[in-house]
């Protein structure tokens, strides 16, 4: 049953998404969701990454929690999936996961190549589809740049093929984000994958302008800073204002920060515990923070 507050906070964000054309329709969840400006494909705003949490063994304990996550994942309306196959083996265990739970129609997987010869790129890739389960992926990236003059039109040969649907780039330190910059002027680009955090927010001042002026979707990593912003905030209490944004946690804030930015598509935290799964679920909820609420968060966190 809905109460004043409710009622509120629902004209709010009807009325953000009138105003925010780069907003729209809201998944069976209710997360927000980010049209992708090469296809016009809505993505939900909060997807998961794998890095670290998907390292586990199969069958294991980890394994079986992963499960619930992943349930947690998809029944909270979220799709989109980063891996890797330098990912100490979380692309197989997320192939597994997705094939026992039938999971992998609902599921937008990236992946990405981090090769560097041509051979190497070609190997990698037949192993990455083995070890997903399957014959095609939604976005193929080139890892933190790595060979990416050779790696790139290789990835544009397999989306030829229909082997891929999207191809980008990626990058997880500030320092790389000049040479993004540089190939996204030069470069035609489904997607770019980048880091940016409340205390490490220098993608908005040159990066995520040109890929909306370029039409480049955009993903988001180490939106916690490995965890190190958790750190920071130990037993501070959130911002006076963080209510009436709808957040109730530091993850929460951290995330909605990041997808407060209009060119950002989605962002993807890794977790291996369905409750912070839930938790950063809600992120994704409307309505966003304002820029005045985000200056405020980088000037704190500066």
């Amino acid at each position: 049953m809905y109460g004043r507050r409710d009622v509120l906070r629902t004209g709010a964000a009807l009325g953000l998404l009138a105003a925010s054309p780069w907003l729209h329709a809201e998944t069976a969840g209710g997360l927000l969701t980010r049209k992708i400006p090469s296809s016009g494909e809505a993505l939900p705003v909060i997807g998961a990454g794998t890095s670290g949490s998907f390292e586990v063994e199969p069958g294991s304990a980890q394994y079986q929690q992963l499960k619930q996550v992943l349930k947690v994942f998809f029944e909270g309306g979220g799709r989109v999936i980063d891996t890797s196959p330098n990912y100490g083996g979380a692309d197989a265990i997320l192939g597994q996961l997705l094939e026992e739970g039938g999971w992998h129609r609902q599921c937008f997987i990236a992946t990405k190549i981090a090769a560097d010869s041509a051979a190497a790129a070609q190997a990698q890739w037949a192993g990455t589809l083995k070890s997903l389960r399957t014959d095609k992926v939604d976005l193929l990236q080139i890892h933190n740049l790595r060979d990416w003059q050779r790696q790139l039109p290789y990835a544009r040969e397999l989306k030829a093929q229909g082997k891929t649907r999207y191809i980008g780039i990626t990058h997880y330190l500030a320092s790389g984000q000049d040479e993004v910059a540089e190939i996204v002027r030069k470069e035609p680009l489904d997607f770019i994958q980048i880091n940016y955090a409340v205390n490490s927010a220098e993608a908005a001042k040159t990066l995520l302008p040109l890929c909306r002026d370029k039409g480049v979707a955009v993903l988001i990593n180490r939106a916690f800073d490995d965890g190190r912003l958790f750190a920071r905030v130990k037993d501070q209490p959130l911002p006076g204002w963080a209510g009436e944004a709808g957040i109730s946690s530091w993850a929460q804030l951290f995330l909605k920060f990041a997808i407060s930015h209009p060119a950002v598509t989605t962002v993807i935290p890794a977790t291996g515990r369905p409750d912070r799964q839930l938790d950063q679920l809600k992120a994704g909820l409307a309505p966003l923070l304002s820029e005045a609420q985000q200056q405020a968060l980088i000037k704190q966190f500066a």
